[in-house]
């Protein structure tokens, strides 16, 4: 092992990065009640809004506007509100932030990926999503982790903790891309809200709000968009409208699409890959004084469609608060409170072909997931000087708690199958304080992360579980735990167009629901078992990151801008969770044995001369984490490299714009357990796509789009996808004859209208 991973592993120098969190920490807040300085704030995770209250510091140069690395965005971008929980919201943050973070904006969706927030995501760098052709969530891969919470996605700050198990990705967030204003990516641990539980990182995907709608100036306004897609993509339709008056404002919007199947490049129909999706929301701000500010919000989603073997309907609910108050002339008092309400519900109708029943109906016919999760975070951030040294103090206190309900409407004693009921809660007490001198930031982060279990398990003698520990019979579980974690990262501003940085940070991640209370029987296939682990320890990590932001305006033009980002990562992991198998041949949850290590390069950049941009993302992963068993869950091996390069031009006084896209992903790892049974070999082929996208601003308030997915009609599958059988017909594997899911050639037409 080589010398620096020896070092940070060591327990001294854990105990030092601990105590010098905790240190530093306390003696911050200590100081904050009787410091009193005006601070100028550095650019960090969190950003305000252009709405925020503006600050007493000297105002600095206007800079050319940049454009996001992979997929540069158009030269006018509407204000970002205000979210929960951790937040980028400013496009260039990730250039001025010494952490792994990335931003998705509302046009780089419309432009690059027609609102297909998977291409989007995996556009980023460290970033990539599991791609089920059939089930229409979204499930966010992090550095080579994801499912069962490994990464926190939200959405408006609410955490979306759906877990389900089966020939799926092990939990999904369900969301409309047509109502997104934006998504937020930090990688590695976050030691503020919303880093509670998440082992590799945390998504927030936030919706449209009013200062999405409204131009600059605007009391009252609307969007509306009509895309219409070839290879059965239809229409989609959004309409949203807003108005403001005084301190009031108010926003709502609407969306449906109902694709068909699809066909890929050679022809082939990919078999019930329909949807039929209705959406909407509302906002209601309320600002009674400058000073103050309360945000109610409501997203809604209803989709019908067919995944693992089963026609399914899935509703999802969320309703967030959020309360600012920020005193003037008060650098001590910058309060937020939040909180959120989500609930998803997963009804399974009849299979495919029903053969079972009395009418044939199928066996899993009636099974529900029905989720409920709560949670609240408040943070307060105070700004003083300490002598010389410029301070900025976050720190808080978050909860989320998540019900699980599984169960059958129609044959109560089928049971909800292999996914369990019971009742998980994560917290944490958290601080993250800026020491800002000369060129230096050091910043040090601190949580103590909090879980707890309930529920009750059935250990049966023929699931074959080593015994002991694993005595049969009844367990009442009611479990708790806790992990002080410490992130402290040292950044240096060496010129005024490099900041190089290094991080150490440990994170945590408790068993899920999922995990610890699996059971049942395999649907339809006999001798094919399940069984819980109420023995489960949580997954834990220690790494560190090095890293670099260039920033440079006036590279070559008095107007273009360049950005660069990159960082090395190492993870270290012990007790990851992985699927396992009994002597009788049961399948259950376990802490694997040894360290597991993951580790990488990451890349983002861009430059923009107005007239030309070009953008960039690449990723190298590396990693012995033990593979899951696909049908238990689903395995998480991401190529080792992925590069994303786009450029295009910007014609007639920038109201054409025209460009393409190449992507390119290496050959990937389906892990050696699922050779012989899902695929028949060890990796699925590498591939490369080319997209063209182009806008045309036919006036200030209405322009069009025309784009090409495809554009050589590629016949591909997409890296880390759900592969699946229709009766003997294979889709998404590597067997021999086996179709690829990749969609064909796929040509849309968009148009937009903003008053």
């Amino acid at each position: 092992m080589c010398r620096i991973d020896s070092f940070y592993r060591s327990p001294s120098f854990r105990t030092f990065a601990r105590s010098l969190s905790l240190g530093l920490s306390v003696a911050a807040l200590t100081v904050a009640g009787a410091a009193h300085a005006q601070e100028t704030e550095l650019p960090g995770i969190n950003v305000q809004s252009a709405k925020a209250k503006k600050s007493s510091a000297p105002k600095s140069k206007p800079k050319p506007k940049p454009v996001q690395a992979a997929a540069p965005e158009p030269v006018e971008e509407a204000p970002v509100a205000q979210n929960s929980g951790p937040s980028v919201q400013n496009p260039d943050a990730p250039y001025n932030t010494p952490a792994g973070i990335s931003v998705v904006t509302s046009n780089e969706l419309s432009t690059y990926g027609n609102g297909d927030l998977n291409d989007a995501l995996r556009s980023q760098p460290g970033t990539f999503t599991r791609i089920s052709p059939q089930n229409a969530g979204v499930a966010v891969n992090i550095r080579g982790f994801e499912g069962n919470g490994r990464v926190n996605m939200s959405i408006d700050g609410a955490r979306q903790n759906f877990r389900f198990l089966g020939h799926e990705a092990s939990g999904f967030a369900y969301v409309d891309s047509a109502l997104i204003g934006g998504i937020d990516v930090q990688r590695g641990a976050v030691s503020t809200a919303g880093g509670a539980g998440a082992l590799a990182g945390v998504v927030n995907m936030r919706t449209l709000d009013v200062e999405d709608i409204l131009r600059p100036g605007q009391n009252f306004g609307g969007i509306s968009k009509l895309t219409w897609g070839s290879n059965g993509q239809g229409f989609s339709e959004m309409g949203a409208a807003a108005a403001a008056v005084g301190g009031i404002s108010v926003a709502g919007a609407v969306s449906h699409k109902d694709p068909d199947s699809y066909e890929n490049a050679s022809g082939v129909v990919i078999p019930r890959t329909f949807q039929d999706l209705t959406s909407g929301l509302f906002k209601v701000n309320l600002a009674p004084d400058s000073e103050q500010s309360l945000r109610f919000g409501g997203v809604f989603y209803n989709n019908d469609f067919f995944a693992n073997s089963y026609f399914q309907n899935v509703q999802t609910q969320t309703y967030t608060a959020k309360y600012a108050f920020n005193p003037i002339g008060n650098d001590l008092i910058d309060l937020r409170v939040n909180g959120y309400y989500n609930h998803a519900l997963m009804r399974y109708g009849t299979d495919s072909s029903p053969t079972v029943g009395t009418p044939p109906q199928g066996t899993a016919w009636g099974r529900v997931v029905d989720d409920t999760g709560m949670g609240a975070d408040i943070t307060n951030t105070s700004r003083f000087n300490l002598g010389g040294i410029r301070v900025k103090s976050q720190y808080g206190y978050e909860f989320f708690g998540d019900d699980v309900d599984t169960y059958n409407r129609f044959r109560p004693v089928a049971g909800g199958g292999v996914n369990g009921s019971g009742y998980t809660s994560t917290s944490a007490f958290f601080s993250e304080t800026t020491f800002s001198k000369s060129i230096f930031d050091l910043i040090v982060g601190l949580r103590y992360d909090m879980y707890g279990l309930n529920g009750s398990v059935n250990i049966n003698p023929a699931a074959g579980l080593p015994n002991p520990p694993y005595v049969p019979g009844r367990y009442i579980l009611d479990k708790d735990g806790g992990s002080f974690d410490p992130k402290v990262t040292l950044a240096a501003q060496v010129t005024d167009w490099l900041q190089p940085y290094i991080t150490y940070s440990e994170s945590m991640r408790a068993p899920s629901v999922s995990e610890l209370f699996a059971g049942g029987t395999h649907p339809g296939a006999a001798g094919v078992g399940f069984a819980p682990n109420p023995f489960l320890n949580p997954e834990s990590q220690k790494g560190i990151e090095v890293g670099a932001n260039i920033r440079k305006d006036g590279l070559f033009t008095p107007a273009d801008s360049f950005r660069f980002k990159g960082d090395y990562y190492h993870m270290n992991v012990d007790n990851y969770i992985a699927s396992c198998t009994t002597t009788l041949g049961s399948n259950y949850f376990c802490n694997t044995e040894g360290i597991s290590t993951v580790q990488g390069v990451e890349l983002q950049g861009m430059y923009d001369a107005g007239y030309f941009f070009a953008g960039l993302s690449y990723t190298y992963t590396h990693t012995n984490l033990p593979s899951q068993t696909d049908g238990f869950g689903a395995h998480s091996y991401v190529p080792e490299h992925t590069v994303v390069t786009s450029a295009g031009v910007r014609l007639l006084d920038r109201r054409v714009t025209l460009g393409g896209r190449v992507s390119y992903f290496s050959e990937s790892d389906v892990g050696d357990m699922n050779v012989g049974s899902f695929y028949a070999s060890k990796y699925m082929p590498g591939y490369t796509l080319v997209d063209f996208f182009s806008t045309y601003k036919v006036t200030e308030n209405f322009e069009l789009g025309f784009n090409i997915d495809n554009v050589f009609n590629e016949d591909y599958t997409p890296a880390l996808t759900t592969a699946f059988f229709d009766g003997p017909t294979c889709y998404g594997s590597n067997f021999p004859g086996c179709n690829s899911t990749g969609m064909g050639r796929t040509f849309y037409l968009t148009a937009k209208a903003q008053f």
